[in-house]
């Protein structure tokens, strides 16, 4: 067990007002450090820090904050294997996902935002006539990419590497400064991101990490004056709370919500490939993913095999202790998440879905997990099929023809990622372009990690990722002059 980890305010490592708190194992249900719980005045201090910081940063070049981006992704890429064991320890994660899809992606974040980008392009000259807003001739003109100011980043549990690293990099890179406001469930992860950030250069008050328990520390991160910008990954019910606090005060906000993924799977797919990626909810982080194929549409053609080879898939998953070789479905976060995935498992059962497999609790007897459940004969209007349940549970329903298909995939909440599995690549495309998400995958859950993240409906607003993320942190300046 570690020692009490300190706060990150304006460059300084300081002991938190509240004391701190147990962060557990989830795969052991031991302590793996003490994480500081931040007063609601810490937390102002922090977002008063970003402030004093804005002006001197948003002013280096972008070339001096590239390189200090660059220097942050080589000591976190060269302390892969601790930082990965911490995430591991952290989250319940396999050491394969701790080390790859965590670390190794925050490392090749920081590295693809120390990249500099224009900030600034010409328009073309505009011949006016004379009016009531100046006098005739050419006018020139100028857009030019502005930093937001204050970021607040609030990260998901699921990931405390690579999420946290795709709101700070771009928005370090864009010339904001930060306060990042981690999961309470596994916060350590992130002030050792803050420990390579200030080792590489960031000046003092550039980035601040506050943590806590307590709902008033992440209210207080959002309502701060010193705030500008909320960038808010997690539930809808958390999301629309702090876009309210948002609107009031036309804060920008960027928000990656929940997700209730359509798979819709036609006749002529390949089965081998949609079960390998529909697998993925059983397998990557035990479900806890809102970008997972959950809601499995599966036309009736090709329903009975695919939901006995989801089944057969789901029996062979090796469950149990992360750091062992060849495991590959590990923990759910905590009792309380656990508790919650299976009360789906049984509503399931209520609303008249068939339980193929899974929803027990396998050996061993320590640890949060749950075998992966799939979920068959459901229909759309069912709870188990509208509800993210955020953990490794597929419900599947049948369809008859395209248009039903694309009607149930639509008829949701929630506009994340979708899937299309079929042999008929123009069909496939035309599939796509009529679903309602934010994102559809194509015979793949595979993503190219220059393509815009975010979704339709409940599921967000504003888009990341690449060069869409540097767009996301900034705003946009019109510099207009007579030529």
């Amino acid at each position: 067990m570690s020692e009490g980890q300190r706060l990150f305010v304006g460059g300084q490592w300081v002991e938190p007002d509240a004391g701190y708190y147990p962060v557990v194992d989830p795969a052991t249900e031991e302590t793996v450090g003490q994480a500081p719980e931040a007063s609601v005045e810490q937390v102002r201090e922090a977002c008063a820090a970003a402030r004093e910081a804005f002006g001197a940063w948003s002013r280096t070049s972008p070339g001096e904050r590239a390189a200090v981006l660059g220097r942050a992704a080589e000591i976190i890429r060269g302390r892969l294997g601790p930082y990965a064991e911490l995430a591991r320890a952290e989250t319940g994660a396999t050491t394969g996902t701790a080390r790859a899809m965590q670390v190794g992606v925050a490392a090749a974040r920081f590295r693809r935002y120390a990249t500099v980008e224009p900030a600034e392009w010409a328009i073309a000259p505009q011949i006016n006539e004379a009016g009531p807003m100046g006098r005739a001739g050419v006018m020139g003109a100028l857009a030019v990419r502005q930093p937001v100011g204050v970021v607040t980043c609030i990260t998901s549990y699921n990931n405390p590497w690579a999420n946290p690293a795709g709101k700070v990099a771009p928005a370090l890179a864009m010339g904001n400064t930060v306060v990042v406001k981690p999961a309470p469930q596994d916060p350590l992860s992130v002030y050792r991101m803050a420990e390579a950030l200030e080792e590489a250069g960031a000046p003092a008050g550039v980035v601040n990490v506050v943590s806590g328990r307590a709902t008033d520390v992440g209210a207080a991160a959002v309502a701060s004056p010193d705030v500008d910008m909320v960038s808010f990954t997690g539930s809808t019910a958390v999301g629309r709370r702090i876009a309210e606090v948002c609107g009031r005060d036309m804060r920008r906000q960027l928000m990656e919500l929940g997700g209730k993924g359509a798979a819709l799977v036609f006749d002529d797919a390949d089965l081998t490939s949609a079960v390998a990626g529909i697998g993925t909810t059983f397998s990557f982080y035990s479900g806890q993913i809102c970008t997972a194929p959950t809601r499995v549409l599966a036309q009736r053609g090709v329903y009975e095999r695919l939901v006995e080879q989801l089944a057969a898939y789901a029996r062979r998953l090796k469950i149990g202790d992360p750091r062992e070789a060849g495991t590959v479905v590990g923990p759910l976060i905590s009792a309380e998440h656990r508790a919650r995935v299976e009360s789906y498992v049984e509503l399931g059962r209520k609303e008249g879905a068939t339980v193929v497999v899974g929803g027990e609790r396998p050996a061993p007897e320590r640890g949060f997990y749950v075998a992966p459940a799939l979920l068959a004969d459901c229909a759309n209007d069912m709870r188990v099929a509208r509800e993210e349940i955020f953990g490794p549970v597929v419900a599947v329903v049948p369809f008859d023809d395209e248009d039903e298909g694309v009607a149930l995939a639509n008829d949701s909440d929630y506009g994340l990622v979708d899937y299309v599995w079929s042999g008929d690549v123009a069909r496939a495309f035309r599939v796509a372009r009529q679903l309602r998400a934010g994102g559809v995958g194509i015979n793949t859950v595979g993503r190219n990690m220059e393509a815009p993240f975010g979704g339709f409906k409940k599921s967000g607003v504003g888009r990341d990722v690449g060069s869409y993320a540097l767009h996301a942190y900034s705003e946009v300046q019109a510099i207009v002059w007579p030529g």
